[in-house]
């Protein structure tokens, strides 16, 4: 009996995609006859006419297209948690269903762990060619950031596109925490990964749904899921402050014996109040993230439900 390879495919209003990420891949297979394939599509809530492509490939091909319908929409790390949790396959990949993951590469990435004795092969970008560039700089230097602040390694431009064994597989479905970041979960369960890198592909068709401003929320996720520094970094700004009104106090206490006056300069005192204050804050706030990610994990919420699955 053939090993089979599984599509994981998250959808977030992709009609226009889906069929065309279907054809593309089914060109690819053919040219892997020794191994058997399914699709794993995830609806993640969405509002379009995806669910009903999905449906329309599952009765021309319903051995091996199955699909599971969110009752709303939880997000892309969700989504990417159902389908590899539902994932029969010996091997698992994830992919975007835009086909800015090239399927051609996976030929070369089974190759990797069959031949090369791989548990993981992954893609990285090796460049960002029609991304606005205020995108590309922020993007480098969140990976750098983090790199440097967490012991989990991220490689800059990796892609959630890879192909793992069942073993890599079952090890990442057994983290069911609900605040997810792919990225590192991928990298700190470990095994065996190799990155093959390609050029940046455009969408086949429609739209990226990620904003600026969700990209950012999602990179201080990630940083506050694998790294404890901004913690330590608050404790630093506390104790430096301190330091520094002992440092002044001290300095008020001996010109005053030596000069003999009052101190002046209230307005530089009301500014370093504010100063010291708005310090304060940021550190609450810091603090503040953290709290609110253990209490989501303390509600032991589902990470998705689920309303339709074939």
């Amino acid at each position: 009996m053939a090993e089979l390879i599984s599509l994981v495919v998250p959808c977030y209003n992709e009609e226009q995609s889906i069929p065309l990420f279907y054809q593309t891949v089914e060109k690819v297979t053919e040219k892997m006859p020794d191994y058997d394939f399914e699709y794993v599509f995830i609806n993640d809530g969405s509002t379009d006419h995806s669910l009903d492509e999905m449906r329309q490939l599952h009765h021309q091909d319903p051995e091996r297209v199955h699909y599971i319908a969110f009752s709303r929409n939880f997000g892309k790390e969700s989504g990417l948690y159902a389908g590899l949790q539902n994932a029969k396959g010996d091997y698992v990949a994830v992919m975007d269903v835009d086909l800015q993951d090239p399927p051609e590469l996976l030929p070369e990435m089974l190759k990797g762990i069959i031949e090369e004795g791989y548990d993981c092969v992954g893609t990285r970008r090796v460049d960002r060619k029609g991304e606005p560039p205020i995108r590309s700089f922020f993007s480098n230097m969140f990976y750098k950031f983090i790199n440097k602040i967490s012991k989990t390694e991220i490689v800059n431009g990796a892609r959630d596109y890879r192909l793992m064994t069942r073993q890599m597989v079952n090890a990442v479905v057994g983290m069911t925490e609900v605040n997810r970041f792919s990225k590192g979960l991928f990298s700190w369960v470990g095994f065996k990964t190799k990155y093959i890198p390609y050029e940046n592909v455009d969408r086949a068709a429609g739209q990226t749904h990620w904003s600026f401003s969700q990209l950012m929320s999602y990179a201080i996720d990630g940083i506050i899921d694998f790294s404890d520094a901004p913690l330590n970094f608050a404790s630093w700004v506390g104790l430096l402050s301190f330091l520094g009104s002992l440092i002044a106090i001290i300095f008020i206490i001996i010109r005053k014996i030596v000069h003999g006056d009052p101190t002046p300069g209230w307005p530089s005192m009301v500014a370093i109040f504010l100063m010291v204050g708005g310090l304060q804050l940021f550190c609450l706030g810091i603090v503040g993230k953290y709290i609110g990610k253990i209490y989501l994990e303390t509600k032991h919420r589902p990470i998705y439900i689920v309303k339709e699955k074939k």
